[in-house]
């Protein structure tokens, strides 16, 4: 054992030096190697830091969460000019929804609305995300309040004009004031300030809920009208813990079918969207880019591999004379051959271990330059990097230290004379 150990030694500091002695071509063959692992680690990183992001931003939705419009969140059979001719779920079809299905935890309505800006004395908060919903929303999303609080269900139905500031929005109109009981303007109109969100920081999608301001969802009805179908009207569901899916989304569907008057034989002309459904298919997104961007990368870790196997085949030829004094004085071809082979791995290793370093320094400086997103360097990417380097060193090594070890000592003497 001791003596396999010392050759694996002895093989190793054979493999360094010819290294450091050909310092030109081991920085080009590390060139190809880095530049393979860092296309393949950077895919693996980018795509693993969106789909973080992505659920993240999805993470205060229970996954039971269903939402009821006229849109598919996911591919659907019906064609697109059938689906453009959906109606909207309207507020009243809510109303009798949440008297009728039974174990509901919480049926929010909610309207989609475009951004606008909120007036206090002197001050303009811009850009400002309206969450039009029902009182309900709060529990489906399980907001969590800094101060005061959200508007009760009497509100949210006689369309009350109160509102609820996202932390950013009150930091720019009020400061470190207290915003409890102070009127802004909004839609023209005076609002009551009644509670302010918790910050929650910036988001791949903007700055989430701190930026927002919800307000009842019937006040937002009557300005743009009850059957606008711009303001994308949906149902939020999150159905009751334990409960069998499967059944409480067809019992949901048959109820909204008869209110509907919809005979057997016509489709729906709705989609539940399921946030499961809706998490499993950016599983599949995010599972083809890793194997399409695994695919294109490897064909830079391919070229890599062949120029290590180029340089291992050069290496042999200029230390054939070498190789024949080695074998003359008694090496091994086990020696030879752990050598051309450690020589190989090393060179692609350090290749792979630059490449990982590369991936580490981009990742900070997209992270610090777009500041709403984080790319992530996982450490099973690190460790799939640093082992897929060691595999192609290895594939690559295999066949010029064979050739090493197979040669004749006194032909490799005469040859390199």
């Amino acid at each position: 054992m001791l003596i396999y150990l010392r050759l694996l030694k002895e093989s190793f500091y054979f493999a360094v030096n010819a290294l450091k002695n050909n310092k030109l071509r081991t920085f080009l063959s590390l060139l190809g190697v880095t530049i393979g692992i860092f296309s393949i680690i950077a895919v693996l990183a980018a795509v693993d830091s969106l789909e973080k992001e992505i659920k993240g931003n999805l993470s205060a939705l229970d996954n039971s969460t269903m939402i009821v419009t006229r849109f598919s969140f996911g591919p659907t059979d019906i064609p697109q000019w059938k689906r453009e001719q959906f109606p909207d779920v309207t507020y009243e079809e809510y109303e009798y929804l949440s008297r009728s299905v039974p174990n509901t935890e919480a049926m929010s309505y909610v309207l989609n609305v475009p951004q606008e800006s909120i007036k206090y004395n002197d001050k303009t908060a811009s850009n400002v995300g309206i969450g039009a919903v029902s009182a309900e929303y709060y529990d489906i999303e399980a907001l969590q309040l800094e101060k005061g609080r959200f508007f009760n269900m009497s509100e949210s139905a006689s369309g009350t004009p109160v509102v609820v500031l996202g932390y950013d929005v009150y930091e720019n109109l009020f400061g470190n004031a207290d915003p409890l009981g102070e009127q802004v303007r909004l839609y023209g109109r005076r609002f009551t300030v009644i509670g302010v969100l918790e910050k929650k920081g910036a988001s791949l999608f903007g700055s989430g809920h701190d930026s927002n301001a919800f307000v009842p969802v019937n006040v937002v009805r009557r300005i743009y009208g009850g059957s606008n179908r711009n303001t994308f009207p949906q149902v939020v569901i999150k159905p009751e813990d334990g409960i069998d899916n499967a059944e409480y989304i067809a019992y949901l569907s048959q109820q909204l079918r008869n209110i509907r008057g919809l005979k057997r034989e016509e489709i729906n002309n709705f989609f539940v969207n399921q946030l499961q459904g809706f998490t499993d298919f950016i599983d599949n997104i995010t599972s083809q880019m890793n194997f399409f961007g695994l695919i294109i990368s490897g064909f830079s870790l391919l070229v890599g591999g062949f120029g290590i196997a180029n340089i291992m085949f050069v290496s042999v030829k200029e230390r054939t004379n070498l190789i024949g004094i080695q074998k003359s004085l008694g090496a091994k071809n086990k020696f030879i051959l752990f050598q051309f082979l450690f020589e190989a791995v090393i060179l692609s290793v350090i290749g792979g271990l630059v490449g990982l370093f590369l991936v580490w320094v981009v990742s900070l400086l997209a992270s610090q330059l777009t500041g709403t997103f984080e790319f992530v360097l996982s450490p099973w990417n690190m460790f799939i990097g640093t082992a897929v380097s060691a595999v192609i060193g290895l594939i690559s090594g295999i066949v010029p230290a064979i050739s090493a070890s197979k040669l004749d000592p006194v032909e490799a003497i005469r040859t390199g004379m």
